[in-house]
Order: structure tokens, then sequence, then C-alpha cells
């Protein structure tokens, strides 16, 4: 089910309000142009998804260790990076089968694999420091090398991906084994040069910051300025430099001086991507504060506050629980946030804070399940989102392994399913449907049969192409749309 709010300001006579609801609209037709002229992107009911690759093990016991906890595309969509809950980062890289036709369907194979973070104690506070990978971000690509900043509970650190395809030989103090050579036996000096070798990919860690949180870090976002980025917890945001790592800066502090006062906690934070001094920072209360760093060195003050008001009619025991927004994303062009809470999507306009834009029911038959959701926890399930390259059609999660889709141009939307059964080479997908009470159809499933263990909440989505990556478990799934 999609849901289109009509802005309130359609009923009102200020130009300045008709003109933001004029420009949505406008927005709109001119996201539908592009996805036709140029396919990239496009809506989820124009596109037939197919299956193309699925990595990981078929066991059904799965380690605790190779659960995937991120998923994240570099900005060309070149590689693509996982990193699990043992600590490891996986990255794969897209060959294209046929290089005179670059258009036509690739694979992503592995690039790198390396251990980020491991397992640490804080023998001050008793804590065990679990090495399960929160967050990747890839930082812009500058040279032939590939950055990218990894994140636990407490520490971030910087790696670089690099290639080696040569070796140095010709040395004249050592043997080619390492062993150094007495300088008195050389009698003639040797010119060092480059024997081509196999290609090495070599991960080694450039930075490392650490001690700036004291709870669980849950983001981290890369600044458009390319020399900062934000790290957020449940109570801070802070503020680095690449190249320092002594030191940071809090930016945002909710801490309350008694912590029984403590209402709410900081559930995700993005910088915008191309105003570096404007972030973003959501709260399991349901609301996004937007703030400007140029207004204070500290934040607290925001900037702009979006918040919808809460439909009485649907108040309930668990309205706070399923309000908590588990991921906040900015468009590619900057105009517009998407939010996610437990039962769906929302759409903000940046210039408009009463409410939504849009809003999309991700799995809104759940809402007579939600006091069986709470008892076995899936209620705090935290699903991500993500765009599609040009902002027309937005993903995101659920259960029973499946995915959803909504066209916002079309508005239309579609869920299918990552399964091993639909794991044929280049087998289309077929929508799912749900049935929420009465008879059900054929190719419906009940939603009393839905499996509450199985759950995408990870997903992205490539910068370019209609390719997707979505994590099941311990099983990462890459769809790409029908080639003719």
């Amino acid at each position: 089910m999609v849901r289109i709010q009509a802005p309130p300001s359609l009923l009102n006579s200020s130009s300045c309000q008709i003109c933001n609801v004029n420009h949505h609209a406008i927005d709109i037709l001119i996201r539908n142009c592009h996805s036709a002229i140029s396919g990239t992107g496009g809506g989820s009911n124009d596109v037939q998804w197919c299956f193309s690759q699925v990595k990981g093990a078929i066991d059904d016991d799965v380690a605790e260790a190779d659960i995937i906890s991120t998923v994240e595309f570099n900005h060309s969509g070149e590689l693509l990076a996982t990193g699990d809950k043992g600590g490891r980062v996986v990255i794969f890289q897209q060959e294209i089968e046929n290089k005179s036709q670059p258009q036509c369907r690739s694979e992503y194979n592995v690039y790198s694999t390396f251990q980020s973070h491991e397992p640490e104690f804080d023998y001050l506070k008793s804590l065990e420091i679990e090495e399960k990978i929160n967050k990747i971000r890839w930082l812009p690509q500058k040279n032939a090398a590939q950055f990218l900043l990894s994140t636990n509970d407490k520490t971030i650190k910087l790696w670089k991906i690099s290639e080696r395809d040569k070796r140095l030989e010709g040395y004249n103090l050592k043997e080619e084994d390492g062993r150094c050579i007495d300088p008195n036996t050389v009698t003639a000096l040797r010119v060092p040069v480059f024997r081509p070798m196999d290609l090495m990919v070599e991960a080694s860690p450039r930075r490392v910051f650490a001690n700036a949180h004291t709870y669980h870090i849950n983001s981290i976002s890369i600044n458009s300025d390319h020399e900062t980025y934000l790290s957020a917890d449940d109570l801070r945001i802070n503020l680095w430099h690449q190249e320092i790592t002594d030191r940071s800066f809090n930016i945002v502090d909710i801490k309350p001086v008694n912590m029984e006062e403590l209402t709410e906690v900081i559930t995700a934070a993005e910088f915008h991507p191309n105003q570096c001094n404007t972030f973003v920072y959501s709260s399991s209360k349901g609301s996004i504060r937007l703030c400007d760093m140029r207004a204070s060195a500290l934040c607290d003050k925001h900037s702009k506050l979006f918040e919808e008001p809460e439909d009485p009619s649907n108040r309930s025991f668990f309205s706070e629980i399923i309000s908590s927004i588990s991921d906040v994303k900015f468009s590619h062009n900057g105009r517009y946030m998407m939010t996610r809470d437990y039962l769906s999507v929302k759409i903000w306009d940046l210039n408009m804070e009463t409410r939504p834009v849009e809003t999309f029911q991700v799995h809104e038959y759940l809402r007579s399940k939600l006091c069986s959701l709470y008892e076995n926890d899936c209620i705090f399930d935290k699903f991500e989102c993500c765009w599609n390259g040009n902002d027309s059609v937005v993903m995101t999660g659920s259960y029973n392994n499946f995915f959803r889709m909504f066209d916002r141009g079309q508005r239309r939307d579609v869920t299918l399913e990552a399964s091993r059964e639909s794991s044929k080479p280049r087998q289309v997908l077929k929508p799912r449907k749900v049935c929420a009470g009465g008879k059900r159809k054929k190719d419906e499933i009940s939603v009393d049969s839905l499996d509450f263990n199985k759950k995408i909440l990870h997903t992205a989505w490539h910068p370019q192409d209609n390719i997707i990556a979505v994590a099941t478990t311990n099983n990462l799934y890459i769809f790409q749309d029908k080639v003719n």
C-alpha cells in the first residue's frame, strides 16, 4: 500500500508554500522523464528483476560470526563491501563479462577479505566489546587506491585497499629472500628494477579513531568536504578530521544531567550530500532534527524539526516503539530525505517540516501482530533503506526474506523474495503478496506463515545501474534487471 500525503500548503494561499508543492510535483515529473529516457534506476514495476548471484554458505546451521551486518557499494558501484558479526570485511569487485559491450551483464567476485576488528575488553568498565562491523562507508576515490571507514561499537578504522602487480628486484644490501648482505662484499652497484608479479590486493589500516564514544556507535557519515566525517552513538555525535585520530569535536550531546530523565536516544545520523555544514539525526521518538554547524559549535539546538503528528486512531502500547526511526538517508540531489520506522518508509521534503510528502507502508499487515513481535523481540529490529541512482525508487527489507520497492513517480510498489528456490541463473523474480486475512488467493502467502527469523535488514543499490545487493542472515543476494 502506498499513501501520498497531500501537503496542507495546498489549502493555503501562501505563495512560498504553494511553490514548495509545485516543486515537488515538478521533481516527480523530471524523475519520470529521466527514468524513461535513460532506463537507469527505473521503476520497480517497469524493471524485471532477475537473480544474478548469491554469496555465502548454504548450510542451515549459521555461525553467529557469519551473519552479515552491513552492505555498501562504493561511489562508482565497481566495489561492494560487506561486514559481518565476526569483524570481517569482504569486498567484491564487478567484472564485465563482455568488455566490448559494457552494458552486458556483469558479476561480482571476491576482491579482498580482511579482519577489520577483533573482540576487545574494557577493563575499566568490565565490558566486552564485540568485533561486529556496524557500518562501512567508502571515501571518494582520489588515486589508484580505495579507502573505506569501518566501525564496531567503539572504534572506527580507516582502511586503504590497494593493488600490487610488480615487485622490486636487484637490491644491493639484501638478498631476494630478505637476508642482509655484508656491505664489504659488495663489488658493484646494481640499479633495482620492477618485475611483473601476480596481482595482490592489500588492505592496510591507515588510521584508528578510538576512545571517543561512551555508548555504541550506530552511524558514520562522510562529509562532502572530503576531509571530515561524523560518528554517532546513542547520546552524542562527534565530528572527526580524517587525518587526526587523537581528538574529535562533540557537535551534539543529548545526555541529560540525570540519566533517569532520558526520554530518547539517537538512532541514525547523516551528512547532507552537498552542503558540508548540514547534517540530520533521527531519534527513537520518531523525530528528525536538521542541524547547521555554522550556527553554533554545539548543535544541540536544531535548525529544523521534522515530525509527523500521531494518528490518535492508531495509538497503542507499541506506538512509541514502532515510531522509532532505524535509518535516515538523504536523496542524491539533497532535496529529500528518507526515514524508515518499523512499519513504513517516509519521504520528507527539506522545505516542509510538518509532515512527509510521501508515506509507503512496508508491512502494514503486521500491525495486528505487534504483541507477538514484541514478545519475540522482532519489534526492535533495525531495518535500513536505500535510494536508487536517480532517487525515483526506494528499497527496504522485511520478514520472510522479502524486500520491498516503491516507485515514487508511478506510485507503485512490489514485494520480492530472496531465496534459494529463485536462484537459478537469470531467473526472473515473481512478485509476492501477503494475505492479511480472509480468503487467501493463489500464490499469496498468509501472514501467519511468515518466518520472522528470516529477515532482510541490510540492502544497497548500485549508484548508477539497476543492480541491488540484499543481505539475508549469512547470504548476500545480488539481483539485476533483465537484459533482453
